[in-house]
């Protein structure tokens, strides 16, 4: 979509800038007696260069209160619409907007900087500069009707710390503290530091928990500090127990029998329930439900084990990942009458709560795609859960999809129909030749998918296809952050039927495309490394790596021999495509202030034809620009290389593909107001081909590659719920590949994007 006046657009948007200051200045409402609080400020004066400074001054700022009325480019329509809301007969929205944003005012009156100081005494002393001074004040501004708090303080010199010991005793936990001292948290030299102190206390917990302590706690140890010794803020620290702790909570627990519920129900304990000993567990169920034999992989606890909640937690996570559970409780129940005075003694009991065996699930979404088709698509999923009592979940699919194409112009008329069915058969296990024990794989164990479906597609005013695939292979979760797929057999195979004279003659002007449509049986491997980073998602530094491997035709053309002169060889009559194809995303996300980053994004990908193939099947083949690639270009209209389709020509859609793709893209984000988020954004990137081709010609790679880049820039509004992200990006194009070297900022003719999620 392009705004051609983009004159008009910018004196609307100031217009409505304008309103939007005049309607939300609230300075007229505040009482004459009143003063609206803007916030505070914290002043720190320090003789000593002091480490962590700038983490000092964020923590002594939360601590300040009350927090002023949130403000929106300067203004607070919160506030404004609470006024007005006050007034005789608001309007429907007034009350509404009030409803929804408005804040009742902040005045200085709330403030009470005697309570504030003495927060912020407590927060300093907690960070060891004890007897520090703290004073403040309170400035009012009579004609803003604004008043601000600023406090002052004064750090003393800080203590430091010269020895730290644990205290001596003939108890086995103090020698078991005593032996994880060399991971502590607490060094020589440090700060006196209240949040440390807690931190070592549960490390300490945690430590002794991995080793059977079950009933261990971080209240039952206590810090002592000793300045006696010192007069230049000086201080020895003492870790000890404290006195007359419960016997229990500083023995080891050691586990004698473990007890699996299959499926488990609640309040059905009375019911009588057969028994079957396998691994030295107890499989307790009704009827079999879950064969012992394939769920016992899915458990580390074993019998004579220490408790240990790491092996618990791997155990739930691995239940967890079957997919056949809706709720898995591990409890653990202490045997007194075992326990002596050194060891207690545990049973585990592990309740699985099945979810329903069958279930039918429809999803109407809407679907927005890189290569700018928008429209409606109608899913139907049937489930089989635990299909042969180990765990296999069946899933049939059935989807129907309507698109058209949200671009005009020599683009129309793309219109498609699609029709799929798919299944998909899941194993909790690995079916391979080789067993591996149920330690190989520490975090979850991989699985097993077979796949079979069909696809059946109409691009009205073109053509149809008929797509029918099957692949065998494996995935797994490695840790928190990779994901491994592999796929040693996966086969497709496209029928190209139903052309029209217009896309034949497409065909006909380009014989690379057509040998790109030709070979369409596909047979090979594939394989994918996901390193994703962005689940810690309040680390500064955020990272994620996907790497895709797909190479096909080996297998086949060893069948079918070599070829027969210049015609390709066929296996059962279709001729068969061979490549390598490999490509490369990689993001990282600076995350700074409150809800800003920066977000960056590189990818590369280089498919090879070779032997049975000269040109990559179409489907393979790489394309740029779009709501997810380079948005001042439209979806396709990027390459390949200096290539430059005549206006109007209604094949450029197909041909500016090619078998090497580079982007780059850079985005600030950063919140507006409530669940309305911005960005600006630059991207760059591009399309060539290995090969010279007469119908497409500059597309091919060379070494003048980087001036051959389309390079845009722009700005995004994003409507951000609960992670469900509607987004607009208006870009523009600051250098398209023909330019070279020069900068040609077109922005008379931006282009806007639409898109659901983010790009990167």
């Amino acid at each position: 979509m392009r705004f051609r006046n983009s004159f008009l657009l910018t004196h609307t948007i100031i217009i409505l800038s304008l309103g939007l200051v005049v309607a939300c200045s609230a300075k007229k409402y505040v009482p004459e007696d009143k003063f609206l609080y803007t916030g505070a400020e914290v002043i720190i004066n320090s003789e000593d260069t002091i480490q962590g400074l700038e983490e000092l001054q964020g923590e002594l700022e939360d601590v300040l209160r009350p927090k002023p009325n949130a403000k929106f480019l300067g203004m607070r329509p919160g506030l404004y619409y609470h006024y007005k809301a006050q007034k005789e007969k608001p309007g429907f929205i007034t009350k509404f907007l009030n409803k929804k944003i408005g804040e009742e005012p902040v005045y200085s009156s709330r403030v009470d900087l005697s309570q504030t100081e003495s927060l912020l005494h407590n927060r300093l002393e907690n960070r060891g500069f004890f007897f520090s001074e703290v004073s403040s004040n309170i400035e009012e501004d009579g004609k803003a009707k604004e008043a601000s708090a600023t406090y002052n303080v004064r750090l003393s010199h800080p203590y430091l710390l010269k020895n730290y010991q644990l205290d001596s005793d003939s108890l086995m936990v103090y020698k078991e503290i005593n032996s994880s001292l060399n991971k502590t948290l607490i060094k020589p030299g440090m700060r006196y530091d209240l949040s440390k102190l807690k931190l070592e206390r549960e490390r300490i917990e945690g430590d002794l928990k991995q080793k059977g302590y079950y009933n261990f706690s971080p209240g039952l140890l206590i810090f002592e500090a000793d300045t006696n010794q010192y007069s230049n803020n000086r201080f020895d620290l003492f870790l000890r127990l404290k006195k007359d702790v419960p016997e229990k909570t500083i023995v080891p627990y050691k586990i004698t029998k473990v007890n699996i519920f299959p499926n488990y129900v609640v309040d059905t304990d009375s019911i009588k329930k057969d028994t079957i000993l396998y691994a030295n567990k107890n499989f307790i169920q009704e009827t079999e439900y879950f064969k012992p034999e394939r769920l016992d992989p899915f458990i580390l606890i074993e019998k004579d084990q220490f408790f240990n909640p790491t092996t618990s937690r791997n155990t739930s996570r691995r239940l967890a990942t079957i997919g056949a559970y809706k709720f898995i409780n591990i409890r653990y129940d202490e045997i007194d009458s075992l326990s002596t005075d050194s060891l207690g003694i545990l049973e585990a009991n592990i309740f699985l709560s099945p979810l329903n065996k069958r279930a039918i699930r429809a999803e109407l979404q809407a679907v927005t795609k890189s290569n700018d088709f928008a429209g409606p698509n109608l899913e139907l999923t049937y489930v089989n859960r635990n299909l042969f009592k180990g765990g296999e979940i069946l899933k049939i699919t059935g989807k129907f999809g309507y698109e058209f194409q949200l671009v005009k112009g020599n683009q129309s008329g793309f219109n498609s129909l699609e029709f799929g069915l798919k299944s998909d058969l899941i194993f909790p296990r690995l079916l391979f030749p080789i067993s591996f024990s149920k330690d190989f794989f520490t975090y979850a164990i991989p699985k097993t998918r077979i796949s079979l479906g069909a696809d059946f597609l109409n691009r009205t005013k073109l053509f149809s296809l008929t797509s029918f695939y099957t692949s065998f292979g494996y995935f797994w979760t490695a840790n928190k952050y990779v994901t491994h797929e592999f796929n040693p057999i996966s086969v497709n195979l496209v029928k190209l039927t139903n052309t029209t004279p217009a896309f034949d003659d497409i065909l006909k002007a380009n014989p690379f495309l057509q040998t790109s449509f030709d070979q369409q049986f596909i047979a090979g491997l594939t394989y994918s490394f996901t390193y994703n980073g962005m689940v810690d998602a309040y680390k500064k530094h955020q990272f994620f790596t996907n790497l895709n491997l797909d190479i096909a035709g080996n297998t086949l053309g060893l069948l079918s021999g070599s070829k027969n002169g210049d015609k390709p060889s066929t296996f059962l009559g279709s001729e068969f495509a061979q490549y390598a194809k490999a490509d490369v995303d990689l993001r990282y996300h600076f995350n700074f202030g409150k809800e800003q980053k920066i977000a960056t994004r590189l990818f590369a990908g280089l498919g090879m034809p070779y032997g049975n193939s000269e040109v990559m099947p179409y489907t393979k083949q790489y394309f740029s620009g779009g709501p997810y690639s380079v948005r001042a270009f439209k979806s396709r209209s990027l390459g390949p290389g200096t290539y430059v389709p005549e206006i109007d020509e209604f094949n450029s859609y197909f041909n500016q593909t090619g078998n090497i793709r580079l982007e780059a893209n850079v985005e600030y984000r950063f919140p507006i107001y409530s669940f309305f988020k911005g960005a600006i954004f630059a991207d760059a990137g591009n399309v060539w081909n290995t090969k010279e081709n007469e119908a497409l010609p500059g597309g091919e790679f060379t070494g003048d590659f980087i001036n051959q880049l389309g390079i845009g820039a722009g700005a995004g509004l994003r409507i951000d719920i609960q992670s469900f992200v509607i987004r607009f990006d208006l870009a523009a194009a600051l250098k398209r590949p023909t330019d070279g070297k020069k900068f040609n900022f077109d922005y008379a003719n931006p282009v806007l994007n639409f898109a659901i999620g983010y790009p990167f």
